[in-house]
């Protein structure tokens, strides 16, 4: 028979697991260019990058502090994104906007995904084979925060066939959108 040893931690049973979600608060800022300051030394171009990141690798700490046996994800992961920016006081009041501007929603992932590895939720961000992330206004989307900051759902992507051909295979609410295909006429060259 079989013993499970106390003391080497068992890791958590991914089947079991249906996503881990991190709400963050703080002003999102984008990973940004690195520049150049001297004898190899390169440092971030943006100063709230730093803050950011440490908001969301506090958060999601917080988060595996109630797994007590977390080991960093090695597998494929699912990862969706919905980043709460400031509304800006000069946009319209009393209809939808889009946070059309910037920070460029790619280097908010990059920025996010870093302070994730950072925190130990997964091995390393090359393990995300799948992203879906947008940028919304507080009380603009139903998956939009009060304040500015993100709601991160990460997920393991299982073995099994999970779906029908042609059907998503996931129900997260960032990812679950119509996908439009537009077809531009072919250019007369």
């Amino acid at each position: 028979m079989h013993r499970a040893n106390p003391t080497h931690p068992r890791r958590p049973d991914r089947k079991q697991m249906s996503a881990l979600t991190i709400i963050a608060f703080g002003r999102p800022a984008p990973q940004g260019s690195k520049r150049h300051v001297g004898k190899g030394v390169m440092i971030e171009s943006s100063k709230a990058v730093k803050p950011w990141r440490d908001d969301v690798k506090a958060a999601a700490e917080h988060v595996i502090r109630g797994h007590p046996h977390w080991r960093p994800l090695d597998e494929p992961l699912a990862v969706s994104m919905v980043f709460t920016l400031p509304k800006p006081a000069s946009a319209p009041k009393r209809r939808r906007t889009w946070p059309m501007r910037l920070p460029d929603l790619s280097k908010l992932i990059r920025s996010t995904e870093d302070a994730l590895t950072d925190a130990g939720i997964w091995r390393d961000d090359a393990r995300v084979v799948e992203c879906a992330a947008r940028k919304v206004y507080p009380g603009e989307d139903q998956s939009a925060l009060t304040s500015p900051g993100v709601v991160i759902r990460v997920r393991p992507l299982t073995t099994d066939l999970e779906t029908t051909p042609g059907r998503p295979h996931h129900d997260e609410p960032c990812l679950d959108r119509p996908i439009i295909t537009i077809h531009l006429p072919d250019s007369a060259a």
